[in-house]
């Protein structure tokens, strides 16, 4: 398979993936993470899990759809080298559910977040995020905005 061909595949394994993340639905987020994502994954993005491997990324999604049941995730770029894609995201949910001890405001979030997928054999080993929860934080009243005098 020619480099270009394994890109293609893994774009459309995230696609498919991103899909299922995007459905709202929590048990086809966790079958997901299943297909899509390998059970030793080494995941790291700056939110708080308290597990490992995919068990950490069920949970993250648990608690973005707890508090967010909207949250969409809508892939604007993706780049692939070699076994890894990277996929710059714009991410979009209404604060409806408890989150980062934030009781809901009921407010809606526009942030940006970037991910580092490493693909080997169809599914994703390693996951690097970073995530602008700066923007995030200061959307729910969290944090004042830059402006606030």
């Amino acid at each position: 398979m020619t480099a270009t061909e394994t890109g293609s595949r893994n774009i459309a394994m995230l696609d498919r993936f991103h899909a299922a993340m995007n459905s709202g639905d929590p048990h086809l987020v966790a079958r997901a993470i299943d297909e899509f994502v390998a059970p030793d994954v080494d995941f790291r993005a700056p939110v708080p899990m308290g597990a490992t491997g995919a068990e950490a990324l069920k949970r993250v999604w648990e608690a973005l759809l707890r508090a967010f049941p909207d949250i969409h995730v809508t892939v604007e770029e993706t780049v692939t080298e070699g076994d890894r894609v990277v996929s710059r995201n714009t991410v979009t949910g209404t604060h409806l559910g408890p989150y980062r001890d934030l009781p809901p405001t009921g407010r809606t979030v526009t942030y940006g977040e970037i991910f580092i997928f490493r693909v080997v054999d169809g599914r994703i080993t390693e996951i690097r995020g970073v995530v602008d929860v700066l923007t995030q934080l200061r959307q729910l009243g969290a944090l004042p905005s830059p402006d606030a005098s």
